[in-house]
């Protein structure tokens, strides 16, 4: 499994300029909650953006509960009134890009709460994903290779364990930057990554034996260089 890098100044203003658009159909058509909107096609051509740019708009309002995807029927418009539809995608464009030490805060806090519940409710399954993200760590450091993707892919193997959909959601919307932000920053030394085998090993042991008082304190050991070296940025 590879996760895809991309990064969000590439396409924000764009992204910005489709929400408007789709405020402005709905203010301009009158549009209530549970009409339907035109087709991506059709918002493509009018905003003359491609249809992944428009998907990709859509699939940001329907996260915040704006509008609603049905299959094989479309999108609508959610069960919300314009006044409160209005005010609500003017504070998401007014949203600031998160810089690198408010990610690495947000993934400290979320992680420490999935080490937890992982160690509660994984399954052997669960189990089977983070013992493979585990080696895979282990064999790309050892090889002196880079292993910044599989220290994630362990990370996130252990959120989606934990049995909490919002957190693993969270902890999927902020990884791809926080990978972005790794090499500018960085963070991943030779050093660190050798230590971090043994460190992702503590935390599986604990996860495994289903001590979750253990596997919190073991993730807050991970963290505590990154966490010092964020600071001092």
């Amino acid at each position: 499994m590879k996760i895809e890098v991309l990064t969000k100044n590439e396409n924000q203003q764009v992204q910005n300029l489709i929400i408007k658009g789709i405020r402005d159909l709905i203010n301009y058509k009158n549009l209530e909650p549970g009409d339907k909107l035109p087709s991506e096609r059709m918002l493509s051509e009018k905003f003359e953006v491609s249809r992944s740019n428009v998907r990709e708009a859509i699939g940001k309002l329907e996260f915040y509960g704006l509008l609603k995807s049905r299959p094989q029927s479309g999108t609508f418009v959610a069960n919300i009134g314009v006044i409160a539809l209005n005010g609500m995608i003017e504070d998401i464009l007014r949203l600031e890009e998160p810089d690198f030490k408010s990610l690495v805060e947000t993934r400290i806090l979320l992680e420490l709460k999935t080490a937890r519940l992982a160690s509660i409710q994984r399954t052997e399954e669960d189990l089977i994903e983070i013992k493979k993200a585990l080696e895979a760590y282990k064999s790309k450091v050892l090889n002196g290779e880079d292993a910044v993707q599989e220290d994630l892919l362990f990370h996130l193997a252990i959120a989606k364990a934990s049995g909490n959909s919002t957190m693993n959601t969270f902890m999927l919307i902020i990884t791809p930057e926080i990978i972005t932000n790794f090499e500018k920053y960085h963070v991943c030394d030779k050093g660190l990554a050798h230590e971090g085998i043994k460190e992702h090993q503590d935390i599986y042991d604990a996860i495994l034996n289903q001590e979750p008082k253990l596997a919190k304190e073991k993730m807050k050991v991970h963290f505590k260089t990154l966490y010092q070296y964020c600071y001092n940025i």
